[in-house]
């Protein structure tokens, strides 16, 4: 397998400080189609043997220097090796074009990563798990359904990817007519594209903010468009995906075989969260004892990118402590 030589910026550059009590590293590794992957590695000062492992990525549309890489700081602090990497085609990673997503793609992400961990010297292979945070959540849970050696995994305040493209936010466009609308858009688009030569971008989080925005439109420039969380790689910060990066999740629903996961799954997620119907939806998919969801009171959807006081992280660690073994 061959490994892109990319260009990583070695300085901290991420929007929540450094903990001395971790140690921190770039690696790369490359999944099945080829796409080399960079990562952030964080690893307990002075821990030696094989460690129970974390692969972290998410939120949609973010980068590791965000929301990924403070959870999996924090797990390390708490005595994981943890990797938060970005996904195909996005931040440092490789792939052309950029700004694409793909159901298929990026749930290998989390399986290539689980590749890499499994053969770490400093990792047991029968010991790792994934944190995926909002729409990577549902990749985490599709990655799950596919991949045994995933031991326990973790969906935060997560967005079914598939569903909202294919129903509308509430199921405000569940209707054939709904659909075939956005599907002779992206149509028109791709001839547009083509004929230019480019991809066009969709645009981050809205900026100028209207003042008549829903709320979670202003958490999510609360976070993203303010030195609280913005990052230049970020396409949420930026200027988003291209229009026809997603036309893929219109009909490849990501949880289809989400209960016929055997391993532990824990889904968490704010009680004020606009997307809490997400996690509610997949909590139903899951079958037997192995499943929890976890409503935090008061929290938002965007709470638990970067709110210690919302993001359980004892429960975290307890989970994964109690199930990587």
């Amino acid at each position: 397998m061959k490994t892109a030589d990319l260009h990583l910026v070695e300085e901290w550059d991420k929007v929540f400080p450094r903990n001395e009590r971790v140690d921190h590293s770039k690696v790369t590794f490359v999944n099945r189609y080829g796409i080399t992957l960079a990562a952030d590695l964080y690893k307990p000062k002075n821990a030696e043997g094989k460690l129970a492992a974390i692969a972290v990525s998410g939120p949609f549309g973010a980068c590791k220097e965000q929301s990924s890489g403070l959870y999996a700081q924090e797990m390390a602090a708490r005595g994981f090796l943890t990797i938060a990497f970005d996904p195909s085609f996005t931040g440092e990673s490789g792939g052309e074009p950029r700004r694409m997503a793909s159901p298929d793609i990026n749930t290998e992400d989390f399986c290539a990563a689980v590749d890499y961990l499994s053969c770490r010297d400093d990792v047991n292979p029968d010991e790792i798990g994934i944190i995926g945070i909002c729409g990577w959540g549902g990749m985490a849970v599709n990655a799950a359904a596919l991949d045994p050696r995933i031991k326990a995994t973790a969906a935060m305040t997560m967005y079914d990817m598939s569903r909202v493209a294919r129903e509308g936010y509430f199921g405000s466009a569940d209707s054939k007519e709904a659909r075939d609308e956005q599907r002779a858009a992206w149509a028109a688009q791709r001839t547009a594209d083509y004929a230019a030569g480019t991809y066009k971008r969709a645009g981050g989080v809205v900026d100028p903010l209207p003042e008549d925005a829903p709320y979670f439109v202003k958490d999510y420039y609360a976070y993203y468009k303010t030195p609280r969380g913005y990052h230049e790689r970020s396409g949420n910060s930026n200027d988003g995906w291209n229009v026809t990066g997603t036309i893929s999740l219109l009909n490849q629903p990501i949880l289809s075989m989400a209960g016929e996961i055997d391993a532990p799954v824990l889904l968490v997620h704010g009680e004020k969260a606009h997307s809490r119907y997400f996690s509610e939806g997949a909590f139903e998919l899951l079958k037997g004892d192995n499943k929890e969801l976890m409503i935090i009171p008061g929290a938002s959807h965007v709470d638990l990118y970067d709110n210690f006081e919302a993001i359980p992280f004892d429960k975290l660690e307890s989970f994964f402590s109690e199930n990587l073994k």
